[in-house]
Protein backbone atom coordinates (compact mmCIF):
# COMPACT_ATOMS: atom_id res chain seq x y z
CA UNK A 1 0.00 0.00 0.00
CA UNK A 2 1.86 2.97 -1.34
CA UNK A 3 -0.75 5.43 -0.06
CA UNK A 4 0.10 4.87 3.37
CA UNK A 5 3.81 4.09 3.26
CA UNK A 6 6.43 6.33 4.68
CA UNK A 7 7.38 8.74 2.61
CA UNK A 8 3.95 9.93 1.42
CA UNK A 9 1.54 12.35 2.85
CA UNK A 10 -0.90 10.24 4.34
CA UNK A 11 1.15 8.75 6.04
CA UNK A 12 2.33 12.30 8.02
CA UNK A 13 -1.41 12.70 8.64
CA UNK A 14 -2.38 9.62 9.52
CA UNK A 15 0.38 8.67 11.97
CA UNK A 16 1.18 12.24 13.50
CA UNK A 17 4.75 12.83 11.86
CA UNK A 18 7.14 15.10 10.95
CA UNK A 19 6.19 16.26 7.53
CA UNK A 20 10.33 16.15 6.79
CA UNK A 21 11.68 13.41 8.09
CA UNK A 22 8.29 11.32 9.45
CA UNK A 23 10.08 10.01 12.18
CA UNK A 24 9.09 12.70 14.89
CA UNK A 25 6.21 13.64 16.35
CA UNK A 26 3.61 16.50 15.21
CA UNK A 27 1.69 16.46 18.15
CA UNK A 28 2.33 15.30 21.89
CA UNK A 29 0.56 12.64 21.92
CA UNK A 30 -2.01 10.66 19.79
CA UNK A 31 -5.07 12.05 21.46
CA UNK A 32 -7.09 15.20 20.36
CA UNK A 33 -9.88 14.91 23.05
CA UNK A 34 -7.10 14.54 25.76
CA UNK A 35 -4.80 17.47 25.10
CA UNK A 36 -7.67 19.67 24.57
CA UNK A 37 -9.41 19.01 27.87
CA UNK A 38 -6.07 18.76 29.78
CA UNK A 39 -5.65 22.72 28.11
CA UNK A 40 -1.89 21.59 27.94
CA UNK A 41 0.61 22.86 25.39
CA UNK A 42 0.18 20.05 23.07
CA UNK A 43 1.66 20.75 19.93
CA UNK A 44 4.97 20.60 19.48
CA UNK A 45 7.08 23.70 18.54
CA UNK A 46 9.94 21.90 16.47
CA UNK A 47 10.30 18.26 15.24
CA UNK A 48 12.94 16.27 17.81
CA UNK A 49 14.62 14.76 15.03
CA UNK A 50 15.21 17.06 12.28
CA UNK A 51 14.59 20.32 13.86
CA UNK A 52 11.78 21.27 11.63
CA UNK A 53 9.82 24.61 13.19
CA UNK A 54 6.84 23.96 12.43
CA UNK A 55 5.07 27.17 12.76
CA UNK A 56 6.82 28.54 9.09
CA UNK A 57 5.95 32.10 9.53
CA UNK A 58 3.56 34.74 12.22
CA UNK A 59 -0.15 33.34 11.33
CA UNK A 60 0.71 30.30 9.04
CA UNK A 61 -1.97 28.19 10.80
CA UNK A 62 -4.54 30.64 9.71
CA UNK A 63 -5.10 28.68 6.47
CA UNK A 64 -5.57 25.34 8.56
CA UNK A 65 -8.98 26.79 9.22
CA UNK A 66 -10.08 26.20 5.52
CA UNK A 67 -9.25 22.44 6.24
CA UNK A 68 -11.05 22.14 8.78
CA UNK A 69 -13.73 24.20 7.15
CA UNK A 70 -13.60 21.97 4.38
CA UNK A 71 -13.65 18.70 7.26
CA UNK A 72 -16.29 20.27 8.66
CA UNK A 73 -18.72 20.48 5.56
CA UNK A 74 -17.75 16.59 4.61
CA UNK A 75 -18.91 15.56 7.95
CA UNK A 76 -22.38 17.64 7.67
CA UNK A 77 -22.83 16.22 4.10
CA UNK A 78 -22.20 12.95 5.96
CA UNK A 79 -24.54 12.98 8.81
CA UNK A 80 -27.13 14.70 6.20
CA UNK A 81 -27.14 11.88 4.15
CA UNK A 82 -27.35 9.27 6.97
CA UNK A 83 -30.19 11.10 8.70
CA UNK A 84 -31.97 11.41 5.58
CA UNK A 85 -31.55 7.75 4.29
CA UNK A 86 -31.97 6.04 7.73
CA UNK A 87 -34.83 8.32 9.16
CA UNK A 88 -36.75 9.86 6.30
CA UNK A 89 -39.68 11.28 8.30
CA UNK A 90 -37.44 13.15 10.55
CA UNK A 91 -38.21 17.08 10.87
CA UNK A 92 -35.51 19.46 9.78
CA UNK A 93 -34.87 20.51 13.63
CA UNK A 94 -34.11 17.42 14.62
CA UNK A 95 -31.81 16.45 11.84
CA UNK A 96 -30.23 20.14 12.29
CA UNK A 97 -29.46 19.10 16.13
CA UNK A 98 -27.58 15.69 15.48
CA UNK A 99 -25.27 17.32 12.74
CA UNK A 100 -24.92 20.37 14.79
CA UNK A 101 -23.79 17.91 18.09
CA UNK A 102 -21.50 15.75 15.20
CA UNK A 103 -19.79 18.81 14.18
CA UNK A 104 -18.94 19.72 18.16
CA UNK A 105 -18.13 16.05 18.71
CA UNK A 106 -15.31 15.69 15.53
CA UNK A 107 -14.11 19.14 16.67
CA UNK A 108 -10.96 18.48 18.06
CA UNK A 109 -10.18 15.61 15.78
CA UNK A 110 -10.98 18.24 12.69
CA UNK A 111 -8.36 20.59 14.29
CA UNK A 112 -5.56 17.53 14.80
CA UNK A 113 -6.11 16.68 11.76
CA UNK A 114 -6.68 20.09 9.83
CA UNK A 115 -3.21 21.51 11.07
CA UNK A 116 -1.24 18.15 9.91
CA UNK A 117 -2.88 18.61 6.43
CA UNK A 118 -2.00 22.38 6.28
CA UNK A 119 1.77 21.84 6.97
CA UNK A 120 1.93 18.71 4.86
CA UNK A 121 0.85 21.35 1.69
CA UNK A 122 4.01 23.71 2.16
CA UNK A 123 6.75 20.68 3.61
CA UNK A 124 8.19 18.01 1.28
CA UNK A 125 9.21 14.59 2.68
CA UNK A 126 13.25 14.68 2.51
CA UNK A 127 14.45 11.11 3.43
CA UNK A 128 17.53 12.09 4.87
CA UNK A 129 19.14 10.65 8.04
CA UNK A 130 21.67 13.76 8.49
CA UNK A 131 19.42 15.61 10.36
Amino acid sequence: MRLLAKGSKMYSILFNKCPKCHIGNFWTTNNPLKNMLLNTKYTCQTCENCSLVYELEIGFWYGSMYVSYAISVAVMMLFWTLTSVFFPLINIFSEILIIVIAILLASPLNYHISRLVWINFFIKYTPDDTY
